[in-house]
């Protein structure tokens, strides 16, 4: 048994480790094991019979939580488990709030700690309703561009086409019921979303051969509705080629990303942005795009689990709604698995999903053969960064299964791999990942 999101191993106690029972309860529930090491090895825990009491007596003062108890013999050791329950409330710890991300704690402060809070109520940013606008702030013509997708979509009504402006907005959640307008509606169809917020902007960088080589930029702003095309098409007049073949007389131009992959990281960018924080930013490489996005993942989930089946928890609730009900978006929930989808399918190595400087980075790579020209690789290197870029997680033992090679030959390929400065080791051996940094 290895930690995971639901179970932290410790080998003694400490009273520090309530954090972790209230990171527990501020998330989806857990164990907290006492008596194995961080190597999943059975110590036995000290005192086992005084911590039986202790502890869940301490959980109750501390935090007010309620815990189980229960004493296993593992390896002819006594083993205690602590079981905590997912809180409906926040639950805080000498004043700072604990949530459980992977097989890390992370304490929550700023614009995480208030997306917290505001969750554990029910309510997104985007619901909150801002007293200094009117409904002379709201483009009409954006709406009525809203209304016209929607309904060649099949998600709205022909009678919305008729509606009044008002009612549109209250019926859509973006009216409330003493007519104020919430952040929604600016954010959708503002006039100038930027009057009310400061980060309503999409950043477009081409760099050289590193980050501190920026040759040109854009800042796209204007509302919502308006943002993911103006993108495309920025990007496809100054950043990105069309491939051109031809099949039979037929001229066929296509971008040299799958654009319906590259569409719908921008879209989940858009949908999932954190609009107190800073702009998303969009690098641009000969080999690669990153795309970052300021706002870490809900609580509920982490990176792995993103490219599995997950349950939808937007954190703009109403943006992912109108963005549906326009045709934006196929469903909730299935936004990275069309971005994996899209590039596998293009024979492209799967884009990097990461938490990265508190939001969530892709890096979408181009062929990978392509840009290695220059560079003298062996096949087994060549083999072990298409599998690195594939699962950043794969561990040695598990790459000389997939190539057929013993681990010793693994790790000096690795280590030739890291002098050209084409990968890099982030974190231990045990949570950590690689990285493919292809020369940059």
């Amino acid at each position: 048994m290895k930690e995971n999101q639901n179970i932290e191993f410790k080998s003694i106690w400490k009273d520090d480790f309530i954090k972790h029972i209230c990171a527990f309860s501020n998330a989806n529930g857990g164990e907290l094991w006492i008596g194995i090491n961080d190597h999943s090895e059975t110590v036995g825990a000290e005192n086992w019979e005084k911590l039986l009491e202790e502890i869940p007596n301490k959980t109750v003062q501390h935090l007010g939580v309620v815990v189980s108890v229960e004493n296993r013999n593992v390896d002819e050791k006594s083993i205690l488990v602590f079981g905590v329950k997912q809180s409906p409330t926040p639950i805080s710890f000498k004043g700072r709030y604990f949530v459980r991300s992977g097989s890390t704690v992370q304490e929550l402060k700023g614009n995480q700690l208030d997306n917290f809070l505001l969750a554990k109520l029910g309510k997104t940013f985007d619901e909150l309703q801002i007293t200094n606008a009117t409904l002379e702030d709201i483009d009409l013509n954006s709406i009525r561009f809203f209304i016209k997708k929607g309904i060649r979509n099949n998600r709205l009504s022909l009678n919305a086409e008729t509606e009044d402006e008002r009612i549109i907005l209250k019926n859509l959640k973006l009216l409330s019921d003493d007519n104020k307008l919430k952040n929604a509606a600016l954010l959708l169809f503002g006039k100038d979303p930027l009057k009310f917020f400061s980060s309503v902007s999409f950043r477009i960088g081409r760099f050289g051969s590193s980050h501190h080589d920026l040759k040109f930029h854009d800042i796209i702003e204007g509302n919502l509705m308006e943002m993911p095309e103006k993108i495309m098409t920025v990007l496809k007049s100054k950043y990105l080629v069309m491939n051109i073949r031809y099949e039979g007389l037929q001229r066929i131009e296509e971008l040299e990303y799958p654009e319906d992959a590259l569409r719908e990281a921008i879209l989940n960018a858009i949908i999932h942005k954190d609009y107190t924080g800073v702009h998303i930013q969009m690098s641009i490489y000969d080999d690669r795009i990153i795309l970052w996005n300021p706002g870490t993942l809900p609580f509920q989930l982490n990176i792995d689990e993103l490219k599995q089946k997950h349950p939808s928890i937007p954190r703009n609730k109403l943006i992912a709604d109108i963005f549906f009900k326009a045709g934006f978006i196929e469903a909730w929930g299935r936004g990275i698995d069309k971005i994996v989808v899209g590039f596998l399918k293009a024979n492209l190595p799967e884009p990097i999903f990461e938490n990265y400087a508190n939001g969530i980075q892709i890096t979408m790579y181009k062929d990978l053969n392509k840009d290695l020209n220059n560079i003298e690789l062996n096949g087994n290197q060549m083999e072990i960064l298409d599998h690195l870029i594939k699962n950043k997680k794969v561990t040695q033992a598990e790459l000389s299964q997939l190539i057929g090679i013993n681990e010793k030959n693994i790790r000096n390929n690795i280590k030739k791999l890291k002098e050209l400065n084409l990968i890099e080791r982030v974190g231990n051996t045990r949570t950590g990942y690689w990285k493919v940094t292809m020369n940059n």
